[in-house]
């Protein structure tokens, strides 16, 4: 492997984690307010329970697809698994930091 290939794999990978920490600063910031609204319904607007319900596991649902799509290796495209502070791939081997 050269060694702009290297950098390349490592810069695509930041972005990528960049991305995913984003993610999960929204996902929870959206969660924690949908659990704020549920326990008080009247506090914005009234609002079924059943709609929070229901948003949140579409917001569940869409955190897994995007979890899915984007946390992959740079090198190898295989899914990179549950740790965010990977320094290597471990399907590969390919340095990731």
């Amino acid at each position: 492997m050269a060694k702009n290939d290297a950098q390349q794999i490592i810069l695509d990978f930041r972005k990528r984690r960049t991305r995913q920490q984003f993610a999960i600063a929204v996902t929870l910031l959206c969660m924690v307010l949908l659990v704020l609204v549920y326990r008080r319904p009247d506090l914005f607007t009234e609002v079924p329970k059943s709609l929070i319900s229901a948003a949140q596991i579409f917001l569940i649902g869409v955190f897994i697809v995007f979890t899915a799509i984007n946390w992959r290796c740079p090198a190898c495209k295989k899914y990179l698994g549950a740790d965010i502070a990977k320094g290597r791939c471990p399907r590969c081997g390919a340095r990731l930091q």
